[in-house]
């Protein structure tokens, strides 16, 4: 015996209007991305600083032998670590490629590879990282970064 779910013109209508609201904000969610990774690219603080909401779930496990890598929280704190990153690392040796770029609503999820020399010691890291973003009114709330954090330390020190 087969059962037949009542489903009407107003709930076909809801489940419509549920998927295009879901699809426009993963719209949004990739557009502000796309824009962080341009930012980042061009290396433009004052749109970084635009991008990232005034408090943010920053998250990178703090390394005391990593002077770029500590905690965050604001705006401007958050869009400087890319200043600091420049300063410590030879620019011309900077690699990141992104593999996988996934959005589902207001969160994103990159996943690639990194390298790059520390100025200071002429050692170089490398290794694969994830970085989880989360977009709520087109700035950026979350960032939660997991990468090869060995790597990194050990071309830091002396």
């Amino acid at each position: 015996m087969a059962v037949k779910s009542p489903v009407t013109k107003a709930s076909s209508a809801t489940i419509a209007s549920s998927a295009g609201t879901a699809s426009s904000v993963a719209e949004a969610t990739r557009a502000a991305v796309q824009e962080f990774m341009a930012a980042r690219v061009a290396g433009d603080i004052g749109r970084l600083v635009a991008l990232f909401a005034d408090e943010v779930d920053w998250m990178l496990a703090e390394n005391p032998a990593v002077p770029w890598i500590r905690p965050r929280s604001t705006a401007a704190e958050c869009a400087a670590q890319f200043t600091e990153l420049m300063e410590h690392t030879v620019p011309e040796d900077a690699r990141a490629s992104v593999d996988t770029f996934l959005v589902d609503g207001t969160d994103a999820v990159l996943m690639g590879h990194l390298s790059g020399t520390v100025r200071a010691t002429g050692k170089s890291f490398e290794g694969s990282f994830a970085l989880r973003l989360t977009v709520e009114d087109g700035r950026i709330t979350r960032h939660h970064l997991y990468e090869n954090s060995l790597s990194i330390a050990e071309a830091c020190a002396p």
